[in-house]
């Protein structure tokens, strides 16, 4: 769609000859920016209610501060996952608001405010160890408009800690749970809760683990109903979909 096309649809709208729907139709498409060794696609908040998200691990670090540079432009809240504190530091003298997030490998820029949810997201984790994975849901889960409670090292190895904070991790909305090792803990959460529950696995474990394969199979095997699965380490997967679920009144 070419900028005159998008100028006849807003004059239509002014001039009340074009419904207002309609045309959030039409400029749901609206075009990318092409960079040669990225295509940002600059209206998937129009479309989808999220901005485009940049997962900088396999791009050079000037490709991902082109990437940020461009977006900032458009006034877009900026998430950059898998960022590395170097990126943080070239973004940071560019863009002075920018915070990174240390264990979530991640890069924050709060352009635009989102109202929040009424409800929350309850975050657990198996180990100490899987933190990283759970704080990357977090700040995807935050950033998007949501409040979030940690419940950190309740695996199954020491059950009583879950009952422990059982009340706080049924009051969420819906739950990510987050585990390494066997990746037990989703299952037993999902045999004790009335919402749904977003099972992480991580890389997190010894050999026989296989870097998070084990885990993987036990939760997409869990007899225990409402259980959905990300792939291994997709912290920001399962914050995204939580966010999804958490905002739908």
């Amino acid at each position: 769609m070419t900028p005159e096309a998008i100028r006849q649809i807003l004059e239509a709208v002014r001039q009340g000859k074009q419904d207002t729907d309609a045309a959030m139709e039409q400029l749901k498409d609206l075009p990318f920016s092409e960079m040669g060794f990225a295509k940002i696609d600059n209206h998937r908040q129009l479309r989808t209610g999220y901005p485009e998200v940049v997962f900088c691990a396999g791009k050079t670090l000037d490709q991902s501060e082109q990437i940020i540079r461009l977006m900032y432009a458009k006034n877009n809240n900026i998430l950059a996952t898998r960022a590395s504190e170097e990126l943080y530091l070239r973004i940071k003298a560019l863009f002075p608001e920018a915070e990174y997030h240390a264990a979530a490998r991640a890069v924050v820029i709060r352009r635009q405010a989102i109202p929040q949810a009424k409800s929350y997201i309850s975050i657990v984790t198996a180990g100490t160890a899987d933190i990283p994975v759970a704080e990357e849901a977090a700040v995807t889960a935050e950033l998007f408009g949501n409040r979030v409670e940690r419940i950190f090292d309740v695996g199954v190895a020491g059950i009583h800690r879950l009952y422990s904070r059982l009340e706080l991790i049924r009051g969420g909305r819906v739950i990510i749970a987050v585990a390494g090792m066997e990746g037990a803990l989703p299952g037993v959460i999902g045999g004790l809760v009335d919402k749904p529950v977003i099972a992480v696995p991580t890389s997190v474990g010894y050999g026989a683990n296989f870097s998070g394969l084990s885990a993987l199979l036990t939760m997409l095997n869990s007899c225990a109903a409402g259980i959905s699965v990300v792939n291994i380490d997709n912290g920001f997967g399962a914050g995204y979909m939580a966010s999804l679920i958490n905002r739908t009144e």
